[in-house]
């Protein structure tokens, strides 16, 4: 059996981290052996409880040791100066998604990690769901006809979650870019992207500003275009109330001309139901049907989703494979989320090439 791949963990100021370890810890494969944070209490907090060393810095941690990958947890502003020195001492990069606050920043990041032969991949981790997987089968198996409309819901929050989880950064639009659409709202770009097999042509974006004490807003909202004439509509927020179960209200619906689904993930819990109503004469005598899933209960961050792609990254960096979520799928998402800004500035729709 192969040395594990050496990680290095760079930034902590970020509600992930912690969760990741939990992931890396289960794999043979993976040995996080040092973390980088300007924060002393942060990265001697992390160091003491994970054994990695601290480095005050990611200059100073790529300047001491030698590491196979490196997992970035940065603002996103900090992201592309981070991961684009990773690349060039060839230490293969997952940037925690967007990538950065720009897709500018994000294709420079991409182009880096092609330069220098590095693998790069963003964790866009619902592709990875089972029953996610099970809706992109259905599509492509043609029994819901010329697809026609979909929703996507992601209300998380609300935003003093950052702020006691160490992240108030993402509060600041110079650092992250902008509010949830940049943040939770580029799951489901990239999610129904991979669903549909096509790309978001033009959009219609309108953003709300609820608390004023920040210069994001905290709820956004959008109408998609696809290439393939589908259209999405997009309801991403902060303000979810936090008597809500668990904090997330998230919704995912597909319908076609001849037929839909939908499915109301549970967030915190194995049990999760996908509804399917068809014309389709495969579907028989049985033209609705409700399929009932029992995900495997894994601690970590997004639980057998985060388990499954940790260990795909693993294993592609020892294989040299190309990951399933590229750097063409973070360019994409970051472009799609600026039209939506773009529109929501201008009143107008905002076509992308």
């Amino acid at each position: 059996m192969p040395d594990p791949l050496k990680v290095a963990i760079i930034g902590l100021g970020h509600l992930h981290p912690r969760s990741y370890m939990l992931h890396f810890q289960a794999m043979d494969s993976l040995r996080v052996v040092a973390v980088s944070d300007s924060s002393e209490p942060l990265r001697a907090g992390f160091a003491r409880d994970f054994g990695a060393r601290p480095y005050a810095s990611w200059q100073d941690l790529l300047a001491a040791e030698s590491i196979d990958l490196a997992y970035l947890f940065l603002p996103h502003d900090e992201c592309p100066p981070a991961a684009i020195a990773c690349a060039e001492k060839g230490v293969h990069v997952v940037v925690e998604k967007p990538v950065a606050h720009t897709s500018g920043g994000a294709r420079e990041v991409v182009e880096a990690c092609r330069r220098h032969e590095v693998l790069f991949s963003t964790p866009y981790v619902w592709r990875y769901h089972p029953v996610c997987r099970e809706m992109k089968k259905i599509v492509d198996s043609g029994v819901l006809g010329r697809i026609v409309g979909c929703e996507g819901r992601c209300a998380a929050g609300g935003v003093h979650r950052y702020i006691e989880g160490g992240a108030a950064w993402m509060l600041q639009r110079a650092k992250s870019g902008g509010g949830p659409m940049y943040n939770l709202g580029v799951h489901w770009i990239d999610l129904y992207r991979w669903l549909l097999s096509s790309e978001i042509s033009a959009v219609v974006g309108r953003n709300v500003h609820v608390n004023r004490d920040y210069d994001i807003e905290d709820n956004s909202f959008a109408i998609c275009t696809f290439a393939n004439g589908a259209t999405l509509s997009l309801d991403i927020s902060y303000t979810v109330p936090d008597s809500y179960p668990f904090g997330r209200d998230l919704y995912l619906a597909i319908r076609g001309t001849e037929g839909c689904l939908n499915f109301a993930p549970a967030f915190e819990g194995a049990r999760q139901t996908l509804f399917v109503c068809s014309n389709d004469t495969r579907f028989g005598g049985a033209p609705r049907k409700t399929i009932q899933f029992e995900l495997e209960n894994t601690p970590g961050y997004s639980g057998s989703l985060g388990r499954e792609y940790v260990a795909e990254i693993a294993g592609d960096v020892l294989q040299r494979r190309s990951p399933q979520i590229g750097g063409d799928d973070a360019i994409r998402a970051l472009e799609v989320v600026e039209a939506i800004y773009r529109s929501a500035e201008t009143g107008s729709m905002v076509e992308l090439p």
